[in-house]
């Protein structure tokens, strides 16, 4: 879903109304309290993910969840406020697919015009665990770099993150070209 400025109505300290306004030139404009003169400015959420290669194959989720129900992603959700990145990602791979992992190493940042979402992947690997469905699932499942169902990903992230893992990943994989 596109980020929408216009869905915040009310300042957040004392109720007044929040109205458009340009704070400095060049900046876009801002949200302002009428009343208290209180800046609400609208930060990005952040998000991780985990690419997950494992007996071959890479780990992916089938949603059991809107966006995206029925669809593929790399297995990963929202950080919590005051929760280190790869915590969240640890976590969150563990209730959506059932595995314990560790972070190996940075993949990329992922953001995209008019999304409100910020992404970090990471490479990871499995210690613990079969891949199973979680409670957002409907099924984990591992896919070969040539079964990735690229037209049934959920998200862009997913989409880009798989791409920059399969480059990266070495001769055996990186000769696999999706569509």
């Amino acid at each position: 879903m596109p980020f929408r400025q216009d869905l915040y109505k009310f300042c957040p300290q004392c109720g007044g109304r929040l109205e458009k306004k340009v704070i400095q030139p060049k900046e876009p404009a801002r949200l302002v309290c009428s009343q208290c003169g209180f800046v609400f400015y609208l930060d990005p959420k952040l998000a991780g993910i985990a690419i997950i290669p494992w007996q071959e194959g890479l780990v992916l989720a089938r949603r059991a969840i809107e966006p995206g129900y029925g669809l593929w992603v790399a297995p990963g959700g929202f950080v919590d406020v005051g929760e280190r990145v790869e915590d969240a990602v640890v976590r969150e791979v563990r209730e959506e697919v059932l595995l314990d992992i560790r972070i190996r190493r940075l993949l990329n940042v992922y953001s995209y015009h008019g999304r409100s979402t910020v992404i970090v992947a990471y490479v990871a690997e499995v210690v613990a665990g079969t891949p199973g469905a979680g409670d957002e699932t409907l099924e984990a499942r591992l896919f070969r770099p040539e079964e990735i169902p690229w037209r049934e990903i959920a998200f862009a992230s997913t989409h880009d993150a798989l791409r920059d893992y399969l480059k990266s990943a070495g001769p055996a994989q990186a000769t696999f070209v999706g569509p």
